[in-house]
């Protein structure tokens, strides 16, 4: 889009609108998922860098051929979209669907199993594959593998000046995100004060990365652990969610407040990390004064708050490890048997209400550590879990949608129960084949967890 077309932000008020055009009736609503995964040669098990005859730019120009369109910045290949999904690269190389916004899980796992035999047709071809894990089992990546990407090289130079993990978030994690909408201001606060609470005791029913350097790490999910030193200012729970008068516009203060990392004009990314947008707004943007920001700068802004829980015009659950293929369909349907049931988001509530915020944020340091073993309110992580994933159920099976069999959304709950009343999340199966051997451990791992 030509720049000077985009509309300006003329003041605050416009930034709190943007939230209120999201909200939709609920007959409306809809389901979005993204997942990310690493690609490896099957041969050596090594990470694949962006060029070469079994690179990330080979692997796009390969899908092209099932009817994908190919998005360049400048002379790269970065990223392919095909109706209202895209393919995008992470940092590392990480290969991301982001879903299209449908009306059920039954669609959505459809949506995921097409994609993913799209890619292992590909990767048969090239001799790659794909690995559903949290984050890197054999150390972090080579600095000539990361993707060519401009937003990455400003977040590269930066990500060390506030935190200690944000190359290794970047580069060696990944992640499953659900993101769902809202039909008024007084729902998303509901939903997204739920989602917060619940988050951690999710985190520890998907934990899937256990493993550092081909051993085992101190934590179930080393990805969640990563996230609590990347950058305090933009991660993390916002308290001012949990007080009174919180909505849009609490919301827009915050993100006002935030420093930005860039720019976009003409293609071209303008670092801009000394700025909050508010800076921006005022004219005084570093390496940018006296222009001014538009709608698509704040749009932009709002994708690089990392908080494990984010507002748009719909709500993103951020703080899943990827894992198995079931558990791409899993979460999903979780999260929506707990938010889009009236009655299972209002028994949610109750249970989120019992946790204080001090709790909370100790909930959210522990479970990386100790996962469904997590000690909070004289309960464990995995009691609550229990008592989330049986709303959940009920939630999907109020619903009542059916696939062309005649099931419900329930079904795609059934590998859960390991996890929750078994205490066999993904990471307790990858600890259980754990042995000092590394190069036996890690071909069974690579076995297991791909797609």
């Amino acid at each position: 889009m030509n720049d000077s077309k985009v509309e300006l932000i003329s003041d605050r008020r416009k930034l709190i609108e943007w939230f209120e055009y999201g909200c939709k009736s609920a007959s409306d609503f809809k389901i979005g998922t993204e997942h990310e995964k690493f690609v490896y040669i099957d041969e050596t098990l090594s990470p694949v860098g962006y060029d070469g005859e079994t690179g990330i730019k080979r692997i796009l120009q390969s899908l092209t051929h099932l009817g994908w369109e190919e998005v360049y910045e400048k002379t790269n290949l970065i990223a392919l979209k095909k109706n209202k999904q895209s393919i995008t690269l992470e940092p590392g190389g990480q290969l991301e669907l982001s879903g299209a916004p449908l009306s059920n899980i039954h669609q959505t796992c459809v949506e995921v199993n097409d994609h993913l035999e799209q890619v292992k047709i590909i990767g048969k071809e090239l001799g790659v594959s794909f690995l559903g894990l949290g984050a890197r089992i054999d150390g972090s990546l080579s600095p000539e593998l990361w993707m060519p990407k401009s937003r990455y090289d400003i977040m590269k130079a930066y990500m060390p000046l506030v935190g200690n993990k944000g190359l290794e978030m970047m580069a060696d994690t990944c992640t499953v995100q659900v993101n769902l909408d809202y039909s008024s201001e007084k729902d998303m606060v509901t939903k997204l004060r739920a989602a917060f609470t619940i988050q951690p005791i999710v985190t520890a029913m998907f934990a899937c990365s256990p493993i550092e350097n081909m051993n085992k790490s101190e934590y179930v999910s080393r990805r969640a652990n990563i996230w609590l030193d990347v950058d305090s200012e933009r991660c993390g729970i916002p308290k001012m969610i949990f007080d009174d008068g919180f909505g849009f516009e609490m919301w827009v203060d915050y993100a006002l407040q935030i420093p930005m990392y860039f720019i976009r004009r003409h293609n071209e990314y303008i670092n801009c990390t000394g700025s909050t947008f508010e800076n921006f707004l005022n004219g005084n943007a570093v390496s940018f004064k006296g222009n001014k920001a538009n709608i698509l700068d704040w749009e932009d802004h709002l994708s690089t708050i990392f908080t494990e829980v984010r507002l748009k015009r719909f709500l993103e659950m951020r703080g899943a490890d990827a894992g198995p293929w079931k558990n791409l369909c899993a979460l999903p349907a979780l999260w929506v048997g707990l938010l889009y049931d009236q009655s299972a988001l209002g028994e949610i509530e109750v249970l989120a209400s019992e946790i204080s915020f001090e709790k909370l944020k100790n909930m959210y340091s522990e479970v990386p550590r100790y996962g469904l073993d997590t000690n909070i309110n004289g309960r464990t992580v995995g009691d609550y879990a229990e008592d989330v994933l049986s709303i959940a159920m009920n939630g999907l099976k109020k619903r009542g949608i059916l696939d062309a069999a005649g099931n419900d959304e329930r079904g795609y709950l059934k590998d859960l129960y390991h996890a929750v009343y078994e205490g066999k999340n993904p990471s307790s199966r990858i600890l259980d084949i754990y042995n000092e051997d590394e190069i036996s451990f890690k071909k069974r791992i690579y076995e297991e967890f791909s797609y």
